[in-house]
């Protein structure tokens, strides 16, 4: 294949390694739906009932504890764990990825209630409801494995047997809302995405994931903290939102689902991030202050954040200056291949036009999520401060 060395050009060279962690799944030969690994059961979790919501916070580190986690590693981790939690209708809600961890605070949906969205409804046409869950399949699999599963139940279908298209369906329906079954597959193909980048074989990971039941509320709060807090009290930044690979400097890049999460942490509606997230970053100011160790009283330090930062930050009440949110949102657009002004964008967007697919309507995309009150006191979005990326 060709090589271009320009930023757009590397549309048309293969895949990068991140793009690949990024890729569907797609139809890998023999009998459609063989393409994930069934789980065997193992040693029992705490759990909630079928048709309740519940959270919880799970761990899971690298086998020795050794280092094997860097920038481009991780990255890859958090695109597959996000694509795994729309597909398996988890919601995310905040999660760090360390150098030889990862935490990941989630809620699971009842299963029996999730299902439901997949039946066909009242005043629908017969079949509505499995088209929905062909639709969902979507967000993990190819258009083309999802057309291979459509054949075969066409197939099943002209031959009489609607049992074994039930059953067959029941293979995807009972991968969703389920803790286990979400987290191993998030490390499985994590690991063969990573050893393949290495040129290596065997276990990625350090035994079974371990996960706790936490409550909603004050418990879920400050697990979230906690969680988002990871690179702080390891000495890898002084501000969370300055270490990309948590749902809170994910949150303050612009990223929609990863303020959602957090706004469910905080019990609030799901699209109000700008008007919560500084009681966020107000939160995380208070749980994250170093302390200083105080052999008199049994004191241990513990790094976190400087207590002159954590007074100011509050007398602030967390609100993050424009130029700070910005350049946090613009590290989140490095992967794209152009950022500018819009007659800039869409410049190259018209000259490169055959590299995009038809589904691509314009070139500039607005930098979403900036925040900068106009002369006339309303606030401004990314089109307004006029950056958009390609």
């Amino acid at each position: 294949m060709k090589t271009d060395e320009s930023p757009i050009g590397r549309v048309k060279r293969g895949l990068t390694d991140l793009e690949k962690a990024d890729c569907k799944t797609g139809h890998m030969g023999g009998k459609t739906g063989r393409i994930y690994r069934s789980w065997s059961g193992g040693r029992r979790r705490i759990l909630g009932g079928e048709d309740d919501d519940y959270c919880y916070h799970v761990m899971s580190r690298t086998t020795g504890g050794d280092f094997l986690l860097g920038s481009e590693e991780k990255e890859a981790f958090r695109r597959i764990m996000w694509r795994m939690a729309e597909f398996c209708g988890v919601k995310l809600l905040t999660y760090c990825v360390m150098d030889n961890h990862f935490h990941v605070l989630v809620r699971v949906p009842g299963q029996e209630r999730f299902l439901r969205r997949f039946e066909d409804r009242e005043g629908e046409d017969e079949g509505a409801g499995e088209e929905r869950l062909l639709g969902h399949l979507s967000t993990l699999y190819s258009k083309a494995y999802v057309r291979h599963v459509r054949e075969e139940i066409a197939m099943m279908r002209e031959q009489g047997m609607e049992e074994d298209v039930a059953r067959f369906l029941d293979k995807y329906k009972k991968r969703f809302c389920d803790l286990s079954l979400f987290v191993k597959e998030v490390k499985e193909r994590f690991s063969r995405w990573y050893n393949k980048k290495h040129s290596r074989r065997g276990t990625l990971w350090m035994d079974r994931f371990k996960s706790v039941m936490v409550e909603n509320g004050e418990a879920l709060q400050t697990m979230a903290t906690y969680i988002d807090l990871n690179p702080v009290r390891a000495g890898l930044v002084q501000d969370s939102k300055d270490y990309r690979w948590c749902g809170y400097a994910e949150s303050v890049g612009g990223s929609k689902r990863a303020r959602r999460g957090l706004c469910r942490v905080m019990g609030k509606p799901l699209d109000s991030w700008s008007e919560n997230g500084s009681w966020y970053r107000c939160w995380l100011m208070i749980d994250g202050e170093e302390v200083v160790e105080n052999k008199q009283y049994e004191v241990k330090a513990r790094r976190g954040v400087a207590a002159d930062t954590v007074e100011k930050e509050l007398g602030c009440e967390g609100e993050l200056p424009n130029s700070t949110l910005l350049r946090s949102r613009v590290k989140y657009f490095t992967a794209g291949l152009a950022l500018g002004s819009r007659g800039f964008v869409d410049a190259l967007f018209e000259k490169n036009r055959g590299k995009f697919g038809p589904s691509r309507k314009q070139g500039g995309k607005p930098l979403g999520g900036s925040e900068k009150v106009n002369s006339e006191g309303r606030v401004a979005g990314g089109d307004e401060l006029g950056l958009y990326f390609l």
